[in-house]
């Protein structure tokens, strides 16, 4: 299975005002053109978070969302304007159903080696960059929630690269899965059969 990137994304930390406060955040990216990126540590240079307690690190390194999902966003979801970057992803797909990816899948992008750790539920900031405090729970319904990735292999990245899908493990525990897991309690024992899961999943198994 190969995909396309379409898009690398980065951006660094600003401060916005949100309802009189001054917030820090790091969910306005923009494409680098087609220039290479250098994949390493827990992000891509360049770009940054603001509060690592809940973003980045190992298994949220980046993060990847379709052009598909865009494109339904623009037709069904009500934005318009929706276009890579909008919604702070790293990485810009084509070609591929993040929500079948399968957690531990590992996909070879450029020179660099990532695996798919977990689906993204998004912070309040979201609706900041959408100017919409109503967009979490909107993004969250929509059942599209794109592709945190871990880094196995440092490397560079650029808009055009394929990405090659490796390495599917066979548990069958995929993002979409795990989205599901969240709202209905049944299912999180199905979770267990993926050895690749994040901790913080499994603590609250």
């Amino acid at each position: 299975m190969t995909g396309r990137l379409v898009s690398v994304n980065v951006g660094p930390v600003r401060e916005v005002e949100w309802r009189g406060e001054r917030v820090r955040t790091g969910i306005w990216k923009s494409p680098v053109g087609d220039r290479a990126v250098r994949v390493r540590g827990v992000n891509l240079d360049g770009d940054d978070q603001a509060d690592r307690s809940v973003h980045g690190g190992r298994d949220k390194a980046v993060y990847a969302y379709a052009e598909e999902d865009y494109a339904w966003w623009r037709d069904e979801g009500g934005l318009p304007e929706a276009a890579p970057a909008l919604f702070g992803e790293n990485l810009t797909t084509h070609g591929l159903d993040l929500r079948a990816a399968v957690v531990g899948e590992r996909w070879r992008v450029g020179t660099a080696l990532l695996e798919v750790a977990q689906p993204r539920f998004p912070c309040f900031k979201l609706g900041i960059r959408l100017g919409d405090p109503r967009m979490v729970k909107r993004f969250t319904l929509a059942g599209r929630p794109g592709a945190y990735l871990r880094i196995v292999e440092e490397g560079e990245v650029r808009a055009g690269d394929a990405i090659e899908v490796l390495d599917v493990p066979a548990h069958g525990v995929t993002l979409a899965l795990m989205a599901a897991a969240v709202h209905d309690p049944s299912l999180r024992p199905r979770l267990r059969a993926a050895p690749q899961l994040p901790a913080s999943w499994r603590a609250d198994e």
